[in-house]
């Protein structure tokens, strides 16, 4: 359940969801100084030279001068410090704060420091800390991390900034197993119930932050931090969902951004209900791709022939797990419909993971759920002691707050599932219910869908993947394409997003241009 517009970088889905726990608590004093940033001293002492008096609203001058004291948090080689912003922007003075935990790990050199590299893993929900601790603090290429400080925080409402609570971790298991395939009007009911309590829970657990979580305010936040790190500008890589937060950043500050790459691209013009059925028809061609591979393989639990028939075999599947849960080894939790389709999914972010599902699925057709179990687990950040990372939540109260809701109710959707069905025999029935989350949240909507241009700012780099599940390479065209100075850098591949997954072609245009300021010529293909 509640697949679609979750948008977050391989790194966050599979392999690394367990390292993700690995994090700092707020608090401290002290520390080391950091280094000098490229524009002159900068130190945990003070800001950069953009929050000087007149460079920010009177209002936020406090927040931009803070200090940040910096101190070890447990994983070898990072830093953790927390930061101050006010809850309502249109209120700083209102004494209302927000806690914001931000981490970094100092350029290691040689070579001349570039200033700080602020990184997103995507989400909305994904931990930047917990990204930046287990892969891109420790994976992004040895010259990058050489030159800048690796930094990241967790956005408002994300983890450890003041997390959005909603359900306790049995009742997120059970949220999870909901039917979201529903056959007939008593099982719409029992859907649209589930997504009621969850939205109720929010607003019990979390009432204080859940207007306050917009892309627009973590863009806010993190042009803050960029000011207290000590840079004149913003140098960011943003994946998934992190494309929006930068392209965001850009529109509201073209004139401090620096070097901005936004892979994974999503397009901000598409509203709620195109934008899901865009995902969907992306998580469809990432099958495809899958399929032409699995029927290709001795192990393919789904038989040989084209990508139709081992589609229809897995839709089969599906209905037979609807009917009848697998058992998993764990009594609360057999394999049903809602499961099983979000364990697919996982895996079809990355291409790596394909021999992973093909087990899955063998050992679920034969009697044993555990697999497909543990990738689902993945992708929702459950813990083997039941307890949940706030992804979904958060996830849901960003999304919902950055856009209308993308249909008003069941009837809405009965309407559109032909079109979601038809951009995916196998997922879209599942992905057209899953869009009705935000129907009922209890905080209406400040945002909208609109065209992101930043005028006047520095070349950003846009990189989309022909075959990306998650976000359909389209969309990275579309944001090129509004972005006054958007170059696109295109990867002909599988898989969610491009830097630092295998091909040597992208990733040394992207160094070129995070080390150089140089980018790549505008459709550059790899």
């Amino acid at each position: 359940m509640d697949t679609s517009r979750l948008l977050r970088t391989t790194g966050t889905v599979i392999a690394a969801a367990g390292l993700l726990l690995s994090g700092c608590t707020s608090g401290g004093s002290g520390g080391p100084r950091a280094a000098a940033s490229p524009t002159g001293p900068a130190s945990s002492d003070g800001p950069g030279p953009s929050a000087a008096p007149g460079a920010v609203p009177a209002g936020l001058r406090s927040y931009y001068a803070q200090k940040l004291s910096w101190h070890d948090c447990g994983v070898p080689g990072f830093q953790c410090a927390t930061m101050k912003a006010p809850l309502d922007y249109a209120k700083p003075a209102s004494g209302q704060d927000i806690d914001l935990a931000v981490a970094r790990r100092q350029a290691t050199g040689p070579g001349k420091r570039l200033g700080s590299l602020v990184v997103n893993p995507g989400g909305p929900g994904g931990s930047g800390i917990g990204y930046l601790q287990a892969y891109a603090g420790i994976g992004y290429p040895e010259p990058v991390r050489a030159r800048y400080d690796m930094v990241s925080f967790d956005p408002r409402g994300v983890d450890r900034s003041s997390p959005v609570e909603c359900l306790t971790g049995q009742a997120m298991d059970k949220y999870t197993q909901v039917d979201q395939t529903p056959d007939n009007p008593a099982e719409q009911a029992e859907l649209v119930k589930a997504f009621k309590e969850f939205a109720t829970g929010c607003q019990a657990r979390s009432k204080r932050i859940l207007p306050h979580v917009s892309t627009v305010d973590a863009a806010r936040d993190m042009d803050m931090f960029r000011a207290v790190l000590g840079d004149e500008k913003l140098n960011y890589v943003g994946a998934s969902y992190g494309t929006f937060l930068g392209a965001t950043y850009a529109d509201l500050f073209p004139g401090r951004v620096g070097r901005l790459v936004l892979d994974g691209a999503m397009d901000p013009s598409r509203p709620a209900l195109e934008l899901n059925r865009d995902q969907t028809e992306g998580f469809e061609t990432a099958f495809r791709s899958f399929a032409k591979d699995c029927a290709k393989q001795p192990d393919c639990p789904l038989g040989q022939g084209g990508p139709d028939a081992v589609a229809e075999r897995l839709k089969e599947f599906f209905r037979k797990v609807d009917a009848q849960p697998v058992p998993t080894g764990e009594a609360a939790r057999p394999l049903g419909e809602s499961l099983a389709t979000t364990g697919v999914i996982a895996a079809l972010y990355d291409e790596t993971a394909w021999p992973q599902l093909r087990e899955a699925l063998t050992s679920a057709m034969n009697g044993d759920g555990s697999g497909l179990l543990g990738l689902a687990d993945s992708y929702y950040e459950r813990e083997a002691d039941g307890k949940y990372a706030n992804l979904m939540s958060a996830n849901a109260a960003v999304n919902c707050l950055d856009q209308p809701p993308a249909f008003t109710g069941p009837e809405a959707v009965n309407a559109a599932l032909p079109s979601f069905e038809k951009a995916s025999p196998v997922f879209g029935a599942g992905l057209a219910w899953a869009s009705l989350n935000c129907t009922y949240w209890p905080v209406k909507a400040t945002g909208a869908a609109r065209p992101l241009t930043a005028k006047g700012a520095a070349p950003i780099v846009v990189v989309g993947t022909v075959r990306d599940p998650a976000t359909p390479y389209k969309w990275a065209q579309a944001l090129a394409g509004q972005l006054d100075s958007g170059t696109l850098l295109t990867y002909d591949g599988d898989g969610h997003t491009a830097y630092g997954r295998g091909s040597d072609c992208i990733d040394s245009a992207i160094n070129r241009y995070l080390l150089e300021g140089t980018p790549p010529a505008d459709g550059k293909r790899c």
